[in-house]
């Protein structure tokens, strides 16, 4: 059943608020020496890098940083599958965000024969017992699973393909995923089969409306962590203190940068950027309703 666009106000004031929230939460981190682990997987375009952008956009990245590998350099072929990874979790007191994961294998790995059916079935046998060991070790570990249907994420493809600013994001690897749908649902279905475990499962986010989709995987990730408000110590603000005959270095001495902006004029530079995604998001009930996985 298709749902009404989500107001664009609303949308803008709950994200705002619920940032509030996830700033209020890196500081629980931060101070208790918690460690937070938060995988982003789905389909191409389903809507990944825009919740972790929404999520990033006020903390700290001393604290919170995106993990986004390129692929394994040949030496990194030959290690233990999951050994890149592991460098790149979180110490006490710090968030991971992985923008795709382990979980390369059990998805495109495996539909475009970039590793061995062996190593396919060795990594859905090590996976629960891998994430295990690290919320033994104390990690908060959580799973989100952005879907998408088939129509939505062509329509995203098309709209990439003239859009400027999102261009870069289109690889011949995502366009072969359009032919290649059922097989992805395929393995998604045995990933979730082997992965999704009782005590770390796989939150499924509907990603058809991508504001809803931030909306509710924001909320429900700070549902997820026990966080509490944690009281900072007063900031005293300092007085300046007097000048003892500092001189500013002359102007002329120093390579400034021109100020282009004083040759702006008003109605000559072109309309502010819209995500043609997001608009594309609500083209009409009804739409983009075929097979979700």
């Amino acid at each position: 059943m298709a749902k009404n666009k989500l107001d664009d106000e609303l949308y803008e004031a709950e994200l705002n608020r619920l940032q509030a929230e996830l700033v209020e939460m890196q500081e629980w981190v931060r101070t208790t020496g918690a460690r937070v682990v938060v995988l982003f997987e789905g389909r191409d375009a389903a809507g990944k890098g825009g919740a972790i952008k929404r999520i990033t956009e006020y903390l700290n990245p001393r604290v919170c940083r995106v993990v986004a590998l390129p692929a394994p350099t040949e030496r990194q072929k030959t290690q233990w599958y999951f050994q890149r990874y592991v460098e790149h979790l979180p110490a006490a007191g710090e968030i991971r965000l992985f923008d795709r994961s382990w979980y390369n294998r059990a998805g495109v790995e495996k539909v475009m024969g970039y590793c061995t059916p062996a190593e396919h079935q060795r990594f859905l046998r090590q996976a629960p017992i891998f994430e295990r060991m690290l919320m033994e070790d104390g990690i908060l570990l959580r799973k989100y699973w952005f879907s998408v249907s088939g129509k939505g994420q062509e329509k995203r493809f098309k709209s990439r393909m003239t859009d400027p600013m999102r261009r870069w994001k289109l690889s011949p690897t995502d366009l072969e995923s359009l032919t290649r749908w059922e097989e992805y649902s395929r393995a998604k279905d045995e990933m979730f089969v082997h992965t999704d475990l009782p005590e770390c499962r796989w939150n499924v986010v509907e990603a058809e409306d991508k504001k809803r989709a931030r909306i509710n995987m924001i909320s429900h990730l700070l549902d997820s962590i026990p966080y509490e408000h944690v009281e900072r110590p007063a900031i005293e603000f300092p007085d300046r203190p007097k000048g003892h005959g500092y001189e500013r270095t002359d102007r002329s001495l120093q390579n400034a940068v021109p100020d282009y902006a004083s040759s702006l004029v008003k109605g000559s530079v072109p309309p502010r950027y819209v995500d043609p995604e997001d608009q594309d998001d609500h083209a009409g009930p009804g739409k983009g309703k075929k097979a979700k996985k």
